[in-house]
């Protein structure tokens, strides 16, 4: 069967990539149950450093220790990036002093150049492309983002021909969204539904 979507989590050599383990599980449910794509449902597993990862229509990149990408893996990033990629990096910010987000703020800056990375705005075609926020949807976990102990009512972006190809947020939507998908039913409202957003976006919404 051909997927029009797949979910990509990203490996690195440093830090610790493997979090939020029922997250893609409950994202990928979410799209089934929203849109019509065909939605391969299990996550696959790619080193950043592999060539895979090129084909990839999403990636999922998060952590909460250290980063330092090695030069294959900064090559893959941005060859996979300014080849019309997306990247959805979420900070999981349960370090102290924001560890994760310099660190890999840092490796941006050397991909990209130190002024690529930019707030967007809320009015963002991203936040309203499925459904409609205004804004990033805070979440019960994000106090500790970049070491500062503030809520932060945006998220980063590095955009290449008008589109955001690079996703960054350190609301920690991850742990937000881990838990097994079938206990959706007890929310008020599904808070998922801003993935779907990232997701159609980086499809081309």
């Amino acid at each position: 069967m051909a997927y029009d979507f797949y979910f990509t989590r990203l490996t690195y050599e440093s830090g610790d990539w493997d979090v939020d383990i029922r997250m893609p599980s409950n994202v990928l449910n979410s799209l089934v149950e929203y849109t019509t794509l065909r939605v391969d449902p299990v996550e696959r597993i790619v080193a950043l450093s592999d060539p895979k990862m090129l084909e990839a229509p999403f990636c999922y990149l998060a952590g909460h220790k250290l980063v330092q990408f090695t030069p294959a893996e900064r090559k893959n990033f941005e060859r996979y990036v300014k080849g019309g990629g997306f990247v959805f990096i979420d900070d999981c910010n349960h370090d102290i002093d924001g560890l994760f987000a310099k660190s890999l703020e840092a490796e941006l800056a050397k991909i990209f150049g130190p002024k690529a990375l930019h707030k967007i705005p809320n009015t963002h075609p991203l936040y309203s492309c499925f459904f409609k926020f205004d804004g990033p949807p805070n979440t019960s976990v994000e106090l500790n983002g970049w070491g500062d102990d503030l809520v932060h009512d945006y998220l980063k972006a590095i955009e290449f021909g008008g589109r955001v190809r690079v996703l960054y947020s350190n609301k920690d939507y991850g742990c937000e969204w881990d838990y097994d998908f079938r206990n959706k039913r007890w929310l008020a409202v599904d808070n998922t539904r801003f993935a779907i957003n990232i997701i159609q976006y980086a499809l081309g919404a």
